[in-house]
């Protein structure tokens, strides 16, 4: 795993785009504090940070083709480039590495933009064709790699993360208004658009050409479901042996590396398949890593024990309370490079710190499965809306909510007022194509209440929702409604939260990359033509995957009710043992002063949110979290980025052309 970083005009004067590029690649240093490389032209300049996985010896980038006319700069992992790589010898190519990166310049040459879809992996990818004066960025298809880039004044600026760009000196750092009330409403950005002004990300299975001063951006996959309900009905077995021989196959292919590879276990049943293949079919020696809580109630160390004592693997665990997650919050967001709602990143950043002092680069993971076979309560929570719609006023069917959400009853026999009014809200909304995401995001864009006007007049929902209208695929109006309820999870959430603020910054906060089988495109393709009733049968989520691996887990854990992953929120950032930085951001001077917040808002929120405590309502702790997060991004990128120092990696290549 690495961070690149660019710059592209139609003229460079070289010493001054040095300088320049020297800092974009230091400030991806947590990507890749291996070793570093960079390429200097006339009207290009790449530069790259290296975490060394495959091919430690040969693997420096910047890579070229055989008449220097590609080079290319490379993060992420391409898992099929064995196979790639002897079919293109065959073909006539040859190497002078055994990296996967050089497998994208031949694989490029000789298929043309086919090129992308012939790849098996994680990557974000830019290629300067010498001849062309073009540049070629790409992006893997689900996003587990990010990639950024800016258009200023001529230049094409890109970059691993927005502060790779940031870092090139010519475009201000700059908070987005819009940017923040999509977060707080969507809880993501809709692509293009980030929270910085001018700065867009190339969306997941998108790539862009540069060239002659002009951007075009054009996808090459995107998520696709059966229409007319013409779903894959070869019958259960069929399917799970199915099943089984793809993830085998995309574990397989993830394993391949030059250094040890360790999976994550949070006792869920999705790590649980995946350490399990691991270690019975592939790596006897198998690591794994768990986060725990002291506080009992997001605890889940007894399933995560339970686990590593079943398979047999050395496991160790981290335990986070409050106090940890509010030291680590401003390093959180300082990666994240977005402001949030939930603190469920900050123990994971504590986990990968655990998987890097134990020496270890790359681990696996079971992210995916959720969106691709119905695991999320929201997908249960819409089938019992739709199936209490059909029948509006009836007592019994609402109380299906009960067997998600148990906190919601009033007694045993009724539902309080309280959830009934707010399950009840758009009820008989069916033919809404967002039906299954619409109480979470109405709820959310509540809390504009908290803002200050420049950004509040940005919270216009209907205009927000014709923004992800646009951004998505017209065709999910004919999806089947789990189906459409998967896809607005997997493209939005997951891409937008769970890969990225979560996932990738976090690990590559302390120089860990991870890799997700379940995200293997066939796996997703595969998923995408089940019928509904092999992911959630009755109510019981990732049926098939149940069925399909229920003899290598525990019954406990093939059991267990789902439990989704959450850390403590607001009350991490009040009283006394709040960091003196979050203390300060939140007074009502600073709220004033970055102007995102009405201070009189925040500072009556605190105050009830400090006397319920555990009491707290969900919505008033998000905008907690969204204050601090907030807060915290403005101090880094617009208040402090100037001063910060980079350092680069000892090793380095240093690469001129015409």
């Amino acid at each position: 795993m690495c961070g690149i970083t660019g710059i592209v005009a139609q003229h460079l004067t070289y010493p001054q785009s040095e300088e320049r590029l020297r800092r974009m690649v230091g400030s991806l240093y947590h990507r890749g504090p291996d070793e570093c490389g960079f390429l200097f032209g006339k009207q290009a300049a790449l530069g790259m940070a290296r975490l060394s996985i495959i091919d430690l010896n040969t693997g420096s980038q910047p890579i070229h083709n055989e008449d220097r006319s590609l080079w290319t700069v490379f993060n992420g992992e391409i898992f099929n480039y064995i196979e790639l790589r002897e079919e293109l010898q065959k073909w006539g190519h040859t190497f002078y590495t055994r990296t996967d990166t050089e497998v994208i310049l031949h694989s490029f040459e000789q298929f043309g933009m086919d090129f992308l879809s012939r790849l098996n992996g994680q990557f974000a990818i830019a290629i300067w064709d010498v001849k062309k004066r073009r540049l070629l960025l790409a992006r893997d298809r689900v996003g587990i790699r990010p990639l950024y880039y800016a258009y200023h004044n001529g230049r094409l600026i890109f970059g691993s993360e927005i502060k790779s760009i940031l870092a090139e000196g010519t475009i201000p750092a700059r908070i987005e208004p819009q940017g923040i009330a999509d977060i707080f409403t969507f809880w993501v950005n809709i692509p293009p658009e980030t929270s910085f002004r001018g700065i867009h990300e190339l969306p997941p299975g998108n790539f862009l050409l540069f060239e002659n001063g002009k951007i075009t951006v054009q996808p090459y996959w995107h998520y696709s479901f059966p229409r007319n309900n013409a779903f894959d009905r070869r019958g259960k077995q069929v399917l799970a042996t199915e099943l089984r021989d793809l993830l085998h196959d995309a574990v397989t292919l993830r394993l391949r590396s030059d250094v040890p590879v360790a999976a994550y276990l949070s006792g869920g049943i999705d790590s649980s398949i995946i350490s399990a293949l691991v270690k019975k079919h592939h790596n006897n020696e198998l690591i794994t890593f768990s986060v725990a809580f002291k506080d009992s109630h997001y605890d889940e160390r007894n399933f995560q024990q339970l686990m590593a004592q079943h398979i047999g693997t050395r496991h160790f665990t981290i335990e986070v309370d409050n106090e940890d997650i509010a030291r680590s919050f401003s390093e959180v967001i300082w990666f994240a490079e977005k402001p949030m709602m939930r603190t469920a990143p900050a123990p994971l950043y504590a986990l990968s710190s655990l998987v890097r002092e134990h020496g270890i680069k790359v681990v696996l993971t079971g992210e995916g499965a959720d969106e691709m076979f119905g695991g999320y309560n929201i997908f249960k929570e819409d089938k019992i809306r739709r199936f209490w719609a059909r029948q509006p006023n009836s007592v019994c069917r609402p109380m299906l909510l009960a067997r998600l959400y148990p906190y919601i009853l009033k007694d045993e026999k009724a539902i309080n007022p309280f959830w009934q009014g707010f399950f009840k809200k758009n009820l008989q909304d069916v033919d809404n194509p967002f039906y299954s995401h619409w109480l979470r995001w109405t709820n959310t864009a509540h809390l504009k209440m908290v803002f200050a006007g420049a950004v509040k007049e940005h919270f216009r929902f209907e205009e927000q929702l014709e923004k992800v209208r646009s951004y998505l695929q017209p065709e999910m109006v004919e999806w089947h409604p789990l189906n459409r309820a998967q896809y607005l999870e997997a493209a939005l959430f997951m891409n937008g939260y769970l890969l990225s603020s979560q996932g990738d910054r976090m690990m590559m906060g302390h120089s860990v990359e991870g890799r997700f089988p379940f995200l293997d495109h066939r796996v997703v393709e595969f998923s995408s033509h089940l019928p509904p009733e092999l992911k959630i049968n009755g109510l019981n989520e990732k049926y098939l995957l149940k069925e399909a691996y229920k003899d290598i887990l525990p019954e406990q854990v093939v059991r267990r009710n789902k439990q989704p992953y959450r850390a403590p929120i607001a009350t991490v950032f009040l009283g006394a043992h709040a960091p003196q930085l979050i203390r300060e951001l939140l007074s009502p001077e600073m709220l004033k002063k970055y102007g995102y917040f009405n201070p009189q808002a925040i500072e009556k929120l605190s105050a009830k949110l400090q006397k319920l405590g555990k009491q707290a309502s969900a919505r008033d702790e998000m905008a907690i979290v969204a204050a601090a997060s907030t807060q915290l991004m403005h101090y880094h990128f617009v208040e402090t980025f100037k001063n910060h120092t980079f350092k680069l990696p000892e090793k380095q290549v240093k690469i001129t052309i015409d």
